[in-house]
């Protein structure tokens, strides 16, 4: 039995009195009926039309000249976010869930846990071998982290695209399997511990109203300076990963308690 099958059911029944949606405002509602008999000149109107789809679908990168921006380029990435697996298990492991390790874990966890929603902010692609759940503080991160990044393309000049999300939190079980295909991808993992996500740093994903192209190159190094930011800012550790392209970040303790 996949770790999909295995966990989600045991982690969704046991978080229904602690699990928080991590994208507050979202709108949820069905779209107005009478509007599902008008004609649509396309897919996008469509689905700009559904409040709920707007959010959840997976929107290709559109096509036209591209507009080049400005970036801040600073070197290596893989210089600049080399945080040892090491140094993201200690911040983990003080904040973090605990190994789930059997269903009578997913019964007793350490911590309130927060389930990653697709929103303004960011997209969650549909997950393999996570399940798209965390401590409330990487809730917080990951929002912050989609919030600059909107903010940044918006101070230069527009575009409107999310970060993507691509791993989430992982039983042991699927990490052996995820082993067998990703060499990154270690018996101690992280990701175990409900702290961590992984950003990919080769996919965006638009929005319906997406108003200037951008190439991947620049929305690439605008995700890399915030990253850089907030690193230095103290809230999170980052390992540049290149067999799987994405930012593998671990929120750090303390980052986002409340005053």
């Amino acid at each position: 039995m996949s770790a999909r099958i295995s966990i989600f059911p045991a982690i969704t029944a046991m978080v229904l009195p602690v699990v928080i949606a991590s994208c507050s405002g979202n709108e949820t509602g069905s779209p107005d009926q009478n509007m599902m008999h008008k004609v649509y000149a396309n897919a996008r109107e469509l689905t700009a039309a559904d409040t709920v789809s707007e959010h959840q679908n997976d929107i290709p990168m559109p096509d036209g000249p591209v507009v080049r921006m400005k970036v801040n380029h600073f070197g290596s990435y893989a210089k600049a976010f080399d945080d040892s697996n090491y140094v993201h298990w200690a911040a983990a492991d003080s904040i973090g869930l605990g190994t789930l390790t059997d269903t009578r874990s997913h019964w007793k966890l350490k911590r309130p846990i927060v389930k990653l929603v697709p929103c303004r902010e960011y997209y969650v692609e549909p997950l393999t071998y996570s399940v798209p759940y965390v401590v409330p503080e990487a809730a917080a991160m990951v929002k912050e982290i989609g919030t600059r990044f909107n903010d940044t393309l918006r101070a230069r000049g527009g575009g409107k695209y999310r970060i993507r999300i691509t791993s989430v939190l992982r039983t042991p079980d699927a990490v052996r399997r995820l082993r067998r295909r990703n060499v990154n991808a270690v018996d101690s993992s992280v990701h175990q511990l409900g702290t961590t996500v992984d950003i990919s740093y080769a996919r965006f994903v638009p929005s319906i109203d997406n108003d200037v192209v951008r190439s991947l190159d620049d929305l690439k190094g605008v995700l890399a300076e915030i990253l850089r930011d907030m690193r230095a800012e103290g809230k999170c550790y980052i390992k540049y990963e290149r067999k799987q392209p994405c930012f593998h970040i671990t929120v750090r303790p303390g980052a986002y308690d409340k005053n």
